[in-house]
């Protein structure tokens, strides 16, 4: 198996001495292990906003790109083999429509993307698409509907989107929407998920999607939790426990019972997502430019505000960027509440904007996470956990469970 040889010249690797004193050789061992590890593993990274910052400006990610997070010499780079893209509509389209025509064209730039460029992507649409391509050697494009309001209000649209490759759906984002309240809204329409969000977690456990209760209010969260039939995932979501009050992030308590039924936590690298100080400060921010939005009279786009942010940062100090250490401590909580199967990769990368820590900037970093987990005391196999086999477990039992729904329904539809 290429792995196992891999392993084996890493481990041989750091066994050969390079005239290089104890200190330099344990850094250059750990480096050069770090980067075996992401080379020969399967990362799976779910949550990665590259279709919504392609709509807002286009370039080509097949080569390298001037802006955003990833392209595919950085995931070559970091060993990026399986970037969720996030298929991504406002809540405000909630109210004004468009979401699922939104949605629509998204996905059809992914698959631009790689039928584009056939031998560097692929859209994956199963977990043996996901192995399969990584022993091809191209990048699997999975793809994940962030916001259920593409959905509007017919379930058949869950099944419409199944079949156009979407294999997770968060079932909402920044405001509550038919389906389920929001962590960031405070009118908490239905107390958890609506009657029809209840119906549409059934039918993605039917049909072979992961439920992502990440965005989604604590009620909510709960009321998945008694009805999913599979585990769910947050597919970028963080510890609460260190950023007291923010209910976008997981409680303890939301945590464990997502571990015991077997889901994932997967950790967001938002700098606000990770420390109390980043996490008061984006709200601080947040809070004047919308005030500055109001008494403007602007709609606010993407270069107003990044004026606005570095004016603002003028008076009140430079972002305070989270450390990698600070990430690694999101991990270590996940594991010492639950064990180690059921913590992984949620990045948010062209997502977060500005706000990403120190060593963890793009997808070429994901070996400065291996090499802090190293650090750490993780051995090889736990960390391809974390990189990929832990999501690939369960979203093979949600595909599992959907072919047994299938085959049981087989005779009554014949």
């Amino acid at each position: 198996m290429k792995i196992a040889n891999f392993s084996l010249l890493a481990a041989a690797l750091l066994l050969v001495g390079c005239g290089q004193s104890d200190g330099e050789s344990t850094t250059a061992g750990l480096s050069e292990r770090a980067n075996e590890l992401a080379q020969t593993s399967i990362i799976i990274d779910t949550h990665i906003d590259v279709p919504y910052r392609l709509e807002l400006t286009w370039a080509d990610v097949s080569e390298t790109t001037e802006d955003g997070d990833f392209d595919y010499p950085r995931a070559v780079a970091g060993g990026l083999n399986a970037p969720f893209m996030s298929i991504y509509t406002p809540a405000k389209l909630e109210a004004e429509g468009g979401s699922k025509a939104l949605a629509e064209e998204l996905i059809d730039m992914v698959e631009g993307i790689a039928d584009a460029a056939p031998d560097k992507f692929s859209i994956a649409y199963s977990t043996e698409d996901i192995v399969r391509h990584f022993d091809e050697g191209r990048i699997s494009l999975p793809l994940g509907l962030e916001n259920g309001s593409p959905i509007e209000g017919d379930l058949a649209n869950v099944r419409y989107f199944y079949e156009r490759g979407i294999r997770y759906i968060t079932l909402t984002h920044s405001l509550s929407n038919h389906i389920s309240d929001s962590s960031y809204d405070e009118n908490k329409r239905w107390g958890g998920l609506s009657p029809f969000g209840f119906e549409v977690v059934r039918e993605m456990n039917r049909l072979g999607i992961m439920v992502d209760i990440s965005h989604v209010s604590d009620g909510a969260f709960w009321d998945v939790m008694e009805i999913a039939q599979v585990p769910p995932i947050a597919s970028h979501s963080s510890a609460r426990h260190f950023t007291p009050g923010f209910e976008r992030n997981m409680s303890d308590d939301m945590i464990k019972r997502l571990g015991e039924s077997g889901g994932v936590v997967m950790i967001n690298f938002g700098s606000s997502f990770l420390t109390e100080t980043a996490n008061i400060y984006a709200d601080l921010r947040g809070d004047a430019w919308d005030a500055h939005k109001e008494e403007s009279g602007i709609e606010g786009s993407h270069d107003e505000r990044v004026a606005f942010y570095a004016a603002w940062e003028v008076d009140n100090g430079p972002f305070p960027y989270a450390s990698l250490d600070q990430a690694l401590d999101h991990f270590d909580h996940v594991v010492a509440l639950t064990g180690i199967d059921y913590v992984g990769i949620g990045s948010d990368y062209d997502g977060v904007g500005d706000s990403l820590p120190v060593g963890l900037k793009d997808v070429a970093s994901y070996p400065n996470l291996i090499r802090g987990l190293l650090e750490r005391g993780y051995g090889d196999e736990d960390i391809r956990k974390i990189l990929g086999g832990n999501l690939l477990r369960v979203w093979r039992e949600v595909e599992v469970y959907a072919r047994a729904q299938a085959a049981q329904a087989e005779p009554a539809d014949q």
